[in-house]
């Protein structure tokens, strides 16, 4: 890491600019899935800085200001995890006005002195990310941000957010809301709206297994896809089946594929790719019909074959695998639903074979804008020792084209993987 000092100038709970309702929130049954109970990490770059065109405030100020603004349209975030009601039995959210953790910081650089913190990082990232005073569980505390300015005018958000409350659709309009009203708008222009008895609760299966959380020493692995290669892969999957394809599914194919073939699985051994898929559509006859609504809407899609096909298989033959775990989307939701399964999908298993994945470029967080325009790079830590993961973003403007970054294979594999990444794209 280069010598640059961050300092930490304030932190305080922000309220909410306007008495909290004390009212107490039931979380739905996704909500309320144990292993959302964590902090979704992330870093937020924006180059311009400086004087906006209405005013020269500072960015730490009127994030502030309109964050405690948004804690009134969003009260959740301002209150507190606490005891479900009687008639429950589960976890709630009590609007109590707490608050959510803010903290100013200065950096005693420029962001270009950084690289416009591209990777590899030149500041450790636990200088830019909130934390809470010691003693105190990030998980307690549904959302906290820290603001770190740099001496050329641009600054840093950095995010911490409890998924219990929003899945990342739900985070990116409240983070939406925060920069609306910070660019001067009375209201957020998507009126949030809590409702979550309308998901699913089918009865509660006995729980499995507790999950393993073996650590595997997974590398970190970055590489960037031009928009070129990943158009002319979709054509030639149009041609060859007929159907479209996603830059998702085109990336996470290849890094399934080059994982796979890198570790060297027995060829009878089943691997699995597993994603997070967005279910409101599949919930339009009882969710608001003028959106809003911010909870977890996910289901757990999982796609599982062995590792002679994914290894052995054309890049076109594994798009068309996770193509097929889509298209089951409808029908395995459904039977969540309505009860009518053995074995919890929410309940996962963080084994070796299984690859988890997640698209960043679809949330809304490359759209935030507080009033100095949209930020050039973000940087998320969905990361953890115990799964391989792989995340889709961008590259740091002005750059085109898909980032792929991923901690999935150990520093055995690591060449073979690194290979089979870039001889591809």
């Amino acid at each position: 890491m280069a010598s640059i000092t961050v300092t930490r100038k304030s932190q305080s709970f922000v309220t909410p600019a306007a008495p909290a309702s004390a009212e107490t929130l039931e979380l739905s049954a996704i909500d309320r899935v144990p292993g959302l109970r964590h902090t979704v990490r992330s870093l937020h770059v924006f180059r311009q800085g400086g004087c906006r065109a209405d005013s020269c405030a500072r960015p730490a100020d009127v994030i502030r200001t309109a964050l405690s603004r948004a804690l009134v349209e969003y009260p959740a975030f301002a209150g507190r995890f606490v005891g479900g009601s009687a008639a429950a039995g589960e976890a709630c959210v009590a609007c109590t006005g707490d608050g959510a953790w803010f903290l100013e910081a200065a950096a005693d650089c420029r962001l270009d002195d950084v690289n416009g913190l591209d990777y590899p990082l030149m500041v450790c990232e636990e200088e830019l990310l909130p934390a809470p005073e010691e003693g105190v569980d990030p998980t307690s505390i549904p959302v906290m941000m820290q603001v770190t300015e740099f001496t050329c005018g641009g600054f840093v958000v950095g995010l911490v957010a409890v998924h219990t409350l929003a899945d990342g659709l739900g985070a990116a309009q409240f983070i939406n809301a925060i920069a609306e009203l910070a660019r001067g708008l009375d209201k957020p222009k998507v009126a949030p709206v809590w409702d979550r008895a309308v998901i699913p609760n089918p009865p509660k299966l006995p729980p499995g297994p507790p999950p393993s959380f073996q650590s595997f020493g997974f590398q970190h692995f970055v590489t960037d896809v031009s928009s070129d290669r990943i158009t002319q892969i979709k054509a030639e999957y149009f041609e060859a089946v007929g159907q479209y394809c996603s830059t998702f599914d085109v990336a996470i194919a290849k890094v399934w594929q080059a994982r796979t073939r890198a570790i060297k699985y027995s060829p009878e051994a089943q691997v699995h790719l597993c994603f997070f898929a967005n279910t409101r559509h599949l919930l339009t006859q009882v969710l608001a019909k003028e959106g809003g609504f911010y909870g977890n809407c996910f289901y757990p899609v999982t796609v599982t074959a062995t590792a002679e096909d994914v290894a052995t298989a054309g890049l076109l033959g594994v798009i068309r695998m996770i193509r097929d775990g889509k298209a089951g989307l409808p029908l395995e939701f459904a039977k969540w639903a309505s009860g009518d399964v053995e074995v919890d999908p929410y309940q996962l298993k963080f084994e070796h074979n299984v690859l988890f994945v997640s698209d960043w470029t679809r949330l809304g967080f490359f759209e935030v804008d507080y009033g100095w325009g949209a930020p050039s790079h973000i940087i998320p830590f969905t990361y953890a020792d115990y799964m391989a993961v792989a995340v889709l973003g961008a590259p740091p403007t002005p750059a085109k084209g898909t980032r792929i970054m991923t901690q999935c294979v150990e520093e055995k594999h690591l060449k073979e993987f690194r290979d089979e990444m870039k001889g591809f794209f």
